[in-house]
This record gives structure tokens, C-alpha cells and sequence, in this order.
């Protein structure tokens, strides 16, 4: 298989930080659940060993396959799930389609380098993640899904998905977030509700920070809006950074209600800058 050029420099970016291993988090797990090592009986899916059945046993719980080679009665025990799960998901809508220079990425294409990144560090890491494609997602298992996760140039919506994933699991989201704000509310009021932390990478293009622009401008709507003719564009500058102000502030705040780190990356920064915040975020 080739890889694609996206492929590549995400690969090259990961390379200059070590695998991604949240210790932290581990540690934290172990000790909440009074154990000193991940292998542990739990309420994990992996199975760790057979033992006996012991009165006040649910009868639910004996593996019956298992005890019918012999003449006693063995409960499957599991572990503790305690590898991390990080679900990243790349906003690739309209607007995040646009740059306003040819030798800018798109807002789409440096997001998608920064999670593919991101991906490459914790697949190294033995972490289990997760890619976003549409309504759905598939996991990250070697460099073919990276590749995979490269390919996707569909979102299926605006909005992330409401992605049935673990409790406990870290999120990063990457987007402009020009969207309706309830509807990212009540997203971000599930994903808390089952204690998944994680982070709202908000993306931007230089000219949408500066709004340097001049007199007469005619504006073509990115999402398939009618086209906004601006007589005096300079006019309007006050108010428009005003109202990128409240849309930060607003993200901001959505953001910490649920726990979760807020990040702006303005796509003539540096990518290895912010792939080093989101490294030392899901490190704790």
C-alpha cells in the first residue's frame, strides 16, 4: 500500500514526540480500583482466567463450557479495562474546506494532519483509538488504518457523532464549530453525562482572525449560503472581531461545563507546537 502524502506528514510530525502512554490515567484507574498492576478482576470485556464458583456467585456468571469438561463449576473472570480509549473526530464540512492563500492547508487538512498525528503517537503507544468516519467510527490498529483514517474525506455531518463509545473515554474534537450552538450543547451534555473528557480543537484560518479586508467585498457562502456583498468591508472589522470574540468565549465556556480543554490553532502555527499541547493533554 502507498501512503498518501497527508499520511506521510502526519507520520513525520509524530516522529519527533515519544509513544503517547497515559500513565497517569493508568495509575489513577489502579488505585481507584485498589489494584497494583492491569491485570486485575474487573468489569473489563478481555478475559483473564477461569476459578471456581463460589457460593454468592450469580449463576450468570459460570462458564458452562468450561465446567462441563469437568466435575466442578468455573466463573470466567475478566479485567479491568484500563487501556485508554481516544476517539478523534475531523470536522471536514464546508467551511472547514477553505484557505485563504494557496500556500495555506485548508482548516480540514490541518486537522486532519494534527489528529492523524495524534493517532500515530497512540497507536505506538498501545493505546486504543478510535476514527471518526460519518456516523460511525473504526479503530486504529496499525499503519493500514492510518492510512484508512487518511482517506476519509466525509463527515457525514457538521456535528460530531453521538459515538456509543466507553464511559471514561477522551474525545478530540477538530473543527471551526460554525454551528448551531444548542446542537453542540446537547452534544457536549451527552458526552459529559457518561464522563467522557476530552478537547474542542477549534481551527482557523489567519484571514478569519485578521478580517483584513477592504472595501467592496463579495462573500460566497462555504456551506451553500447565498453570496453577502460587503460595500465596506474595513467598516464591519470592529464588529466582526467582536463577534469571533463571543464565539471563542462561547466555546470557551461549553468547553468547561463539561470538563473538557479548549485549544485554538490558526493554521500559519506551527503544527508540532500543537501536537505537543495535545500530547501533554491526554497525558495529564
Amino acid at each position: 500500500m502507498i501512503a498518501s502524502p497527508l499520511h506521510t506528514r502526519a507520520e513525520k510530525l509524530a516522529a519527533v514526540l515519544p509513544p503517547l502512554l497515559l500513565e497517569a490515567e493508568r495509575v489513577a484507574q489502579s488505585v481507584w480500583h485498589g489494584a497494583h498492576g492491569r491485570r486485575r478482576a474487573g468489569d473489563g470485556d478481555d478475559f483473564w482466567q477461569f476459578r471456581s464458583y463460589d457460593t454468592g456467585d450469580a449463576a450468570s456468571r459460570i462458564d458452562w463450557r468450561q465446567s462441563a469438561r469437568t466435575d466442578k463449576l468455573y466463573v470466567r473472570m475478566r479485567e479491568w479495562n484500563t487501556a485508554q480509549n481516544v476517539c478523534l473526530w475531523t470536522d471536514v464540512s464546508g467551511s472547514m474546506r477553505y484557505a485563504s492563500a494557496q500556500n495555506l492547508p485548508t482548516k480540514a487538512d490541518r486537522a486532519k494532519l494534527l489528529n492523524l498525528a495524534l493517532a500515530s503517537l497512540l497507536l505506538r503507544g498501545g493505546e486504543k483509538t478510535l476514527w471518526c468516519e460519518g456516523e460511525g467510527f473504526f479503530p486504529i490498529q496499525s499503519k493500514q488504518g492510518l492510512e484508512r483514517a487518511a482517506g476519509v474525506i466525509t463527515a457525514g455531518t457538521t456535528l460530531p457523532p453521538r459515538m456509543d463509545l466507553p464511559r471514561h473515554a477522551h474525545i478530540v474534537m477538530a473543527s471551526d464549530f460554525l454551528m448551531p450552538e444548542d446542537a453542540l450543547r446537547e452534544r457536549m451534555r451527552l458526552y459529559a453525562a457518561d464522563n467522557r473528557r476530552g478537547v474542542l480543537l477549534h481551527i482557523l484560518d489567519p484571514l478569519e482572525e485578521s478580517f483584513a479586508l477592504d472595501g467592496r467585498v463579495e462573500l460566497d457562502g462555504a456551506e451553500g449560503e447565498e453570496s453577502i456583498l460587503l460595500p465596506n468591508a474595513t467598516a464591519l472589522r470592529d464588529a466582526y472581531h467582536q463577534r469571533l470574540a463571543e464565539h471563542q468565549a462561547m466555546l470557551q465556556q461549553i468547553a468547561a461545563s463539561a470538563g473538557w480543554l479548549y485549544l485554538r490553532h490558526t493554521t500559519t502555527a506551527s503544527p508540532q507546537g500543537m501536537l505537543l499541547r495535545l500530547y501533554q493533554t491526554l497525558a495529564g
